[in-house]
């Protein structure tokens, strides 16, 4: 196999969701509405790398994992791993990568059985995959417990006996118990208190590392992500309009809008903190997204091109991509 393949490849994938269907439009015979969730999303997850995913919310980073683990099927384009259309996966194959593809859910409450001990939770996922003999399977939970720095005794215990940082370790030892290769974490540690968040990734941190684990880190919060990833793709209206290095989108954005996320990000220091807000202007409708550049309407650097005219990602420096029309910030604009 090749050593340079990504993982995981995203080639120009789009999702529409219908939307509401008025009563004008069906006597007009027109078709109903739909919701550009994501819009031609080229992206590469290399091997061992931590990919973070940011931008607001309703950009398309939930159905972009959901993608990537097979709980929306793409309109458009297609996801490979290890070279392979997943989308053309069939019986052993498929079974195949949903255990080598997991995903974490941000509820770590709704995402749990109630009804199911942590034992039989995670009981069944090795039994599903057939990943222990059944008379392993105790030895297995047990090392699972400890993996994710629970006390033995939480196998006997429901979901409901648990905190909201405890549940999310569950959720993770139920991802780890398959054996997985990528972990898909959709806003991992958003429902959690500030003063668990910094555990539940720092575990997540040492397991990557102690497993050799590949992960997609989907999150509003730039300051985990700096923390967490080692490249960042920043999402807007659908569309990925950069990747970067996090330590180069951190320092020397290439697209406006990411720099307009870095100025509103909340500083931990209250001196610091900053009143601006992510992009003036009104978020354009995902019902209907204007030509050009998405972005154009709340863009202090638009001009006549971008309003006409949709940019593509393309090369900006050392490992940085950015969809945008000017080279560089203030520069003149391309004729």
């Amino acid at each position: 196999m090749n050593a340079t393949l990504p993982i995981l490849s995203i080639d120009g994938i789009s999702k529409r969701f219908a939307g509401p269907y008025s009563l004008t439009r069906r006597l007009q015979g027109r078709p109903p509405l739909a919701v550009q969730a994501l819009r031609d999303v080229t992206l590469e997850i290399h091997r061992g790398e931590t990919l973070g995913i940011v931008g607001e919310s309703g950009c398309g980073k939930s159905t972009l994992a959901r993608c990537l683990v097979r709980l929306h099927e793409p309109d458009g384009g297609a996801i490979r791993f290890e070279g392979e259309d997943i989308a053309r996966l069939r019986g052993g194959d498929r079974r195949a990568f949903n255990r080598r593809v997991q995903m974490i859910f941000q509820d770590p409450y709704g995402s749990l059985n109630p009804r199911m001990t942590v034992s039989q939770i995670l009981g069944e996922a090795l039994s599903v995959h057939k990943m222990r003999p059944k008379a392993e399977i105790p030895h297995r939970i047990a090392e699972l417990l400890e993996l994710v720095r629970l006390p033995q005794d939480a196998a006997a215990r429901y979901p409901h006996e648990f905190s909201g940082g405890q549940r999310q370790r569950i959720g993770i030892a139920r991802a780890l118990a398959v054996e997985p290769e990528v972990i898909v974490a959709d806003e991992l540690v958003s429902a959690l208190d500030v003063s668990v968040q910094a555990q539940v990734v720092n575990l997540l941190l040492q397991l990557q590392e102690q497993l050799h684990l590949t992960v997609v880190f989907v999150a509003h919060d730039l300051r985990l992500v700096r923390h967490i990833s080692h490249r960042v793709a920043v999402m807007y209206l659908g569309q990925v309009v950069e990747v970067s290095t996090s330590e180069a989108l951190f320092t020397a954005p290439r697209h406006p809008y990411s720099k307009a996320l870095l100025d509103a990000a909340p500083e931990l220091d209250p001196s610091r903190r900053s009143r601006t807000v992510a992009a003036r202007g009104e978020l354009p409708s995902p019902l209907d997204v204007p030509p050009g550049c998405a972005f154009a309407s709340r863009c202090p650097h638009a001009f006549d091109r971008c309003r006409v005219e949709r940019p593509l990602l393309t090369p900006r420096g050392l490992g940085q991509l950015a969809a945008c029309h000017l080279e560089d910030f203030g520069a003149a604009p391309a004729q």
